[in-house]
C-alpha cells in the first residue's frame, strides 16, 4: 500500500487539472472588443453619411456660425423615435464635429421640444426660432423607415430661413441584431 501511494498521488496530480479542464472547457463567447466595435456596420455607416454630408457642404457654410442636430425619427410617426433614431443622430453628430463644424448639444438646452423618452424632436414651426436662438446656420435633420430586413435612413441639412436642403444622403442598415434590438420600443 505504501508503494502504490506515491503512484497515486502522482496520477492524481496529473490527472486533476486535466478534469478540471474539461469540466470548463465550454465554447468562449466572441469578446466584445475595440475591434468588433470598430468594425460594426451601424458605426461605418452613420459615419459615411456623415463624411457625405461634410463634403456636399463644402464652401456653403460659414466657419463661425453652428449647426444644430435635430433627432433621426420614425418616417410614419414623425414625432417617435427609437434608441436607432437617436444614436444615428448622436453619431452624425460627432463625425460632423470631428470634421471641424460647430456642433450645438441640444441635449444642454431647454428651448427645445423634447419628448421623454424620444430625444430633440423639433416642430417644424419652431425650427425657425431655435435655429435663430442659436445662430445657427443650418439644422441636420433626419428620417428612417424600417422593412423586413432593412431600415433606410435619410438625413439633410436644411438652412433653416430659406428651408433650402443644403445636403443630403440616404443609406440603408441590414436589420441585424443590434440594428433590430434599437428599434424596439422601450
Amino acid at each position: 500500500m505504501r508503494k502504490l501511494a506515491p503512484l497515486c498521488a502522482m496520477l492524481c496530480a496529473a490527472t486533476l487539472p486535466l478534469l478540471l479542464g474539461a469540466c470548463s472547457s465550454t465554447p468562449a463567447k466572441e469578446e466584445t472588443n475595440y475591434a468588433t466595435v470598430s468594425s460594426n456596420q451601424f458605426i461605418a455607416s452613420n459615419y459615411k453619411a456623415a463624411d457625405t454630408l461634410l463634403s456636399q457642404l463644402n464652401g456653403k457654410l460659414l466657419a463661425d456660425k453652428p449647426l444644430i442636430m435635430a433627432t433621426v425619427v420614425n418616417i410614419d410617426a414623425l414625432e417617435q423615435t427609437t434608441t436607432l433614431g437617436r444614436l444615428v443622430s448622436e453619431q452624425i453628430s460627432t463625425r460632423l464635429s470631428q470634421g471641424n463644424l460647430n456642433m450645438v448639444e441640444m441635449k444642454l438646452r431647454n428651448s427645445v421640444y423634447l419628448k421623454r423618452g424620444q430625444g430633440e424632436l423639433m416642430l417644424t414651426r419652431e425650427i425657425g426660432q431655435v435655429a435663430q436662438q442659436h445662430n445657427a446656420q443650418a439644422i441636420v435633420v433626419g428620417s428612417y423607415a424600417e422593412t423586413s430586413d432593412m431600415v433606410f435612413v435619410n438625413v439633410k441639412v436644411i438652412q433653416p430661413n430659406t428651408n433650402l436642403v443644403l445636403a443630403a444622403h440616404d443609406y440603408a442598415l441590414a436589420k441585424e441584431g443590434i440594428v433590430r434590438s434599437m428599434l424596439m420600443q422601450h
